[in-house]
């Protein structure tokens, strides 16, 4: 069952403190504040004023799986109380993220044996524009420094993401 949450303060706080992605604070607060989104199941979002809602974008494509699945919480939860996260800088790895490696890079057929973990989409789309450069620098090809994508294509909300993708607005 989800929490008794107060909307209205949660919305009053909302507009006090929480900066909002990829959105117009002014309008936000014009609003009256953000939808408050209480809790998920399967496929779909539940928010404060007792929609619900088909999350059709997946959480921002981060809910492939669907909300609310006890065994992914449960091995989540195992996860998190060994190691919950190691980051793999400075000549360090960790079990989870080498064995999911090799099971994405055996999912290939050879043709991708390394597999490079990112946070987020934009850090990824970052991450592969920082290879790229770095390739045709290796290469002696120090002019190859264009990127060509779709105008109006979403490729993430940092520098290098929103400049690939042309998207006035961002």
């Amino acid at each position: 069952m989800p929490r008794n949450y107060d909307i209205a303060e949660l919305r009053r706080l909302d507009i006090a403190h929480h900066l909002p992605a990829q959105a117009d604070w002014q309008e936000i607060e014009d609003l009256g504040g953000s939808r408050i989104i209480t809790h998920a199941e399967g496929c779909y979002i539940h928010d404060g004023d007792g929609n619900r809602i088909l999350d059709g974008m997946a959480g921002l494509w981060c809910v492939n799986a669907g909300y609310g699945r006890d065994e992914l919480a449960e091995v989540a939860r195992e996860q998190m109380l060994e190691l919950p996260y190691y980051n793999s800088f400075f000549k360090t790895a960790n079990a989870p993220a080498i064995l999911l490696a090799e099971k994405i890079a055996s999912l290939t057929g050879g043709r991708l044996p390394h597999v490079f973990f990112n946070s987020s989409g934009s850090e990824a789309n970052d991450t592969i524009l920082r290879m790229v450069r770095h390739y045709w620098q290796v290469k002696g090809e120090h002019s190859r420094t264009i990127v060509i994508s779709r105008h109006n294509a979403y490729h993430g909300s940092t520098v290098a993401g929103v400049s690939m993708g042309g998207m006035k607005v961002m």
